[in-house]
C-alpha cells in the first residue's frame, strides 16, 4: 500500500510474511497464493505491500539461481504484491515449535550474518518495483546480550562496516539503495534506541541505522517522541518502522490479571516482560519467570513482548500499547517530512494467542491482516497522507 506525505514523498505500507513462516523458496511462492494475494482481495485493492521474510534457505536457492528470482518477481507480480523491504532477523527455524533464544542466532559477530544479510541485499535489489529504488531490511541488534564481549562486538561492528561497503557496491551496480536497520529489542545488546546510537556513531555511515519496532518500544517503555529525538539528534536514520502491539498490563499484583497474563505463556518464543521502577527497567526474559515467584516487582505496570493484533485489543484486564504505536507513527510521518518511508505490520504470533483468540482457518487469519492494515491505513490518513492505487 502506497500512500502520498503531504512532502510529496511516499510512504509505504506493508505485512510481514513471518506470520507464515516457510523455509524453502516453494513455502515463500505458496505463501503468495495462499495468503497474501487473498489478504490484497480482501482489501479489495489492486496492489499489497508485502515484507518478505526469506529463511536461509529459500534466499539461498534465490541468490544462487537469477532464474529462480525472475520467477519470485514475476509471481509478485501476477498476484499484485510488491516487495520494498525485507525482515532480516530471523535467519532459519522461525516457525519450529520452539524458537525461543534460537531467533538470536547468527549473531552480528558470525560471518554467516554478514554473508545472509548480502544476499538479502542483491535479492531485495532485484525484488523492488521498477518505479522504486530504495529498498530496506531489518536486522538483529547485533546479538543476544549474553557471551557478548569486546572480541565479539568488534567482530560485529567490522561485519557492519563490511556491509556498508558492500551496499555502496550494490548501488553503484544496480542503481537500487539499499539500507539495513538494527532493531532493538528487549534482551539484546541493543535493547532500546539509545543503546543504538552508540555503535551506530562509530560505524557512521547513512546506510546502517534502526529499525523502530513499536511493540519493542513499547515493552522497554520508551517515550517515542524521546527516543526519535534522540535519533534524529545524533543523525541515525531510522531506515524502516514495524507497526506492533505489546501485551500490557496496569494491575500485575492482581490474581485475575496474572492469570490472564499465564495464558500467554507459551513454549514457541520468548516473551520478555518489563516492568519500570524509580530505579530503572527491570526485566525477565520470559513471561514465564515472570510470573513465578518474584523475579520481577509487580508495584508498578508489566509490559511483555508479545505481538498482540491491532485491531483487537486482549480482553481485560489486559490491554495493548496500541497508543505507544500511535505516538510513534505521529513522530514518525505526521511531520513536515517523513522520519522513515518503509512502515510494516508485524504480528507474527497469531497462533501463538490463547486458544480461543487463535484463528481457526486460513480465511480468519486473512481478515484479522486485513482488519490490521485497516487500522494502519486509518491512523495514515488521519495523519493527513493520501492513499493512492
Amino acid at each position: 500500500m502506497r500512500f502520498r506525505h503531504p512532502d510529496g514523498s511516499t510512504v509505504h505500507l506493508a505485512y510481514c510474511t513471518n506470520v507464515h513462516p516457510a523455509e524453502t523458496l516453494d513455502g515463500v511462492l505458496a505463501q503468495l497464493r495462499d495468503h497474501c494475494e487473498p489478504v490484497r482481495r480482501r482489501l479489495g485493492r489492486d496492489r499489497l505491500g508485502i515484507g518478505l521474510w526469506l529463511a536461509r534457505d529459500a534466499a539461498r536457492a534465490l541468490v544462487t539461481d537469477p532464474s529462480a528470482l525472475r520467477g519470485l518477481r514475476c509471481a509478485l507480480d501476477r498476484r499484485g504484491l510488491e516487495v520494498v523491504t525485507l525482515n532480516g532477523f530471523p535467519y532459519e527455524g522461525f516457525g519450529a515449535e520452539e524458537v525461543k533464544y534460537r531467533v538470536y542466532q547468527p549473531d552480528w559477530a558470525d560471518p554467516a550474518r554478514l554473508d545472509h544479510t548480502t544476499a538479502l541485499a542483491r535479492l531485495l535489489a532485484g525484488l523492488l518495483p521498477d518505479d522504486v529504488t530504495e529498498g530496506s531490511i531489518s536486522t538483529l541488534p547485533l546479538a543476544w546480550r549474553t557471551a557478548y564481549d569486546g572480541t565479539r562486538a568488534e567482530r560485529a561492528r567490522d561485519a557492519l562496516r563490511g556491509l556498508a561497503e558492500r551496499l555502496d557496491a550494490l548501488e553503484e551496480l544496480t542503481g537500487r539503495s539499499i539500507r539495513v536497520g538494527l532493531e532493538p529489542e528487549p534482551g539484546c545488546v541493543v535493547e532500546t534506541t539509545r543503546d543504538a546510537i552508540a555503535p551506530l556513531t562509530a560505524i557512521a555511515h547513512d546506510r546502517i541505522g534502526v529499525c523502530v519496532d513499536t511493540c519493542h518500544l513499547a515493552t522497554s517503555f520508551e517515550d517515542p517522541h524521546t527516543a526519535l529525538d534522540a535519533l534524529t539528534g545524533a543523525g541515525v536514520p531510522v531506515v524502516k518502522s514495524q507497526l506492533s502491539a505489546a501485551l500490557h498490563a496496569e494491575h500485575p499484583r492482581l490474581p485475575e490479571v496474572r492469570e490472564a497474563l499465564a495464558a500467554f505463556a507459551e513454549p514457541r518464543f520468548l516473551h520478555q516482560t518489563r516492568t519500570l521502577t524509580p530505579a530503572g527497567l527491570r526485566g525477565t526474559d520470559d513471561l514465564d519467570e515472570a510470573l513465578n515467584g518474584g523475579a520481577l516487582p509487580d508495584t508498578g505496570p508489566w509490559r511483555a513482548h508479545f505481538h498482540v493484533p491491532l485491531h483487537a485489543a486482549p480482553a481485560a484486564p489486559l490491554t495493548s500499547t496500541l497508543p505507544v504505536l500511535k505516538a510513534a507513527l505521529t513522530r514518525l510521518v505526521g511531520g513536515p517530512h517523513p522520519l522513515t518511508r518503509h512502515l510494516e505490520v508485524e504480528t507474527y504470533t497469531w497462533q501463538a494467542l490463547p486458544p480461543e483468540l487463535r484463528p481457526r482457518a486460513r480465511a480468519q487469519l486473512t481478515d484479522g491482516i486485513a482488519a490490521e492494515l485497516t487500522l494502519a491505513r486509518d491512523l495514515l490518513t488521519d495523519l493527513g497522507l493520501k492513499e493512492l492505487p
